[in-house]
């Protein structure tokens, strides 16, 4: 286990965490041996992993039958099957939790993507949820959209752990740490405990790199004076994203506003990079983990890139590297003609739309059992 690089990562102050849930991951031990000998530390899920979850398996198929004989609707047997995994998932991590006095062993639970753009609704949702749950290592996570901000101070202000997630811009993100910090000085003028409040930030990769690649590719095929840029930014813009973003993390979090702060038991909201499963087959399988190992910071994996880092990782600090150079490739996208706030915009909404279009199919597909068990037994 000496030599296991996801064990390594943490001696740089950094957690590994699972982009995956399944039924059968928690009650085959599967998890369990992930948390004892490659050191998990969390695992997060969303609509789009809890659907192919239940529609590509048979697992959940005798909760799906009892619960359609019990008269439930569909969005209510997705509710009562996802909280059954995530409280599962919990449990397991609970000892590490309780080991690390909080600090790690989180599970997430998304609120139904269809209220990204309902700050009342979200905030009742997420509170909905946390209350089911019942359970202190669990996030309940919130779309980092507009009408997500004043939903995120409102929860944190009332102690519920968020994990924001759909993350793409550096300037949404201050907005987001901005959040994060004003429900914190809310809980505490208003004299409550900040010791047990957590949060993360997820901030979203490797799709960033699949949309500005293809402009970088055509101007390196025309040639001329952009040639230059263009070959110098392709497959860099999504870390140079991660690296300045971490910039802002240690200046929001080591200034004196935090500092009061955490005298008073606040915990900074961490960084944790998602999207970090290479898209692009000419860029390494484990791009987005090598190059974004930083203290205080969460990385999460798909399974995939999970297994290769374990085999071929070679872990070190290198997140807080050549921040120069990461700010040389985003000054120079729009010689390129790219508008990165734009670029982030359109992939907010694209992930949003993705969400919501995963629950929809999951909620139908769900709908469509229900009613075959039904018609087998009468």
């Amino acid at each position: 286990m000496k030599n296991n690089p996801l064990k390594q990562i943490e001696n740089f102050g950094q957690s590994i965490w699972l982009d995956y849930i399944r039924r059968d991951l928690i009650s085959s031990g599967a998890l369990r041996h992930l948390i004892l000998d490659d050191g998990l530390k969390g695992i997060t899920s969303n609509p789009s992993i809890f659907e192919n979850a239940i529609t590509k398996s048979n697992i959940y198929d005798s909760d799906i039958m009892n619960l359609a004989e019990k008269g439930k609707s569909a969005a209510e047997i997705y509710e009562i099957i996802s909280q059954k995994d995530v409280l599962s998932a919990a449990d397991e991590f609970k000892p590490l939790f309780d080991a690390t006095r909080g600090r790690e062993g989180f599970v997430s639970l998304e609120v139904n993507p269809n209220l990204s753009h309902d700050t009342q609704g979200t905030i009742e949702e997420a509170r909905r949820l946390w209350n089911l749950l019942y359970r202190p290592n669990v996030f309940i996570k919130v779309p980092a959209t507009v009408e997500g901000l004043p939903a995120i101070e409102q929860l944190i202000a009332e102690g519920i752990n968020v994990n924001v997630t759909l993350l793409f811009s550096l300037k949404r993100y201050r907005q987001v740490a901005e959040a994060y910090i004003a429900g914190i000085k809310s809980r505490m003028l208003s004299g409550k405990p900040l010791e047990n409040v957590n949060s993360v930030a997820s901030f979203f990769l490797s799709r960033i790199d699949s949309v500005v690649d293809p402009v970088d590719e055509t101007f390196m095929a025309l040639g001329g004076e952009q040639v230059h840029f263009a070959t110098n930014i392709r497959g860099q813009v999504a870390i140079s994203c991660a690296k300045i973003a971490y910039s802002y993390y240690k200046d929001i979090f080591d200034g004196d506003e935090f500092k009061w702060l955490a005298a008073h038991g606040a915990r900074t909201q961490r960084l944790l990079w998602a999207s970090t499963g290479t898209k692009n087959p000419d860029y390494s399988d484990i791009k987005y983990v090598e190059a974004l190992i930083g203290a205080n910071t969460v990385n999460t994996l798909p399974m995939e890139t999970l297994n290769a880092y374990k085999d071929h990782g070679n872990p070190m600090t290198r997140l807080d590297q050549h921040l120069n150079r990461a700010c040389w490739v985003i000054s120079e996208l729009p010689e390129l003609g790219i508008d990165l706030e734009k670029v982030t915009q359109k992939l907010e909404e694209d992930g949003l739309h993705k969400f919501i279009d995963s629950y929809d199919k999951l909620i139908s597909a769900i709908n469509e059992r229900s009613t075959q068990f039904k018609l087998q037994n009468h």
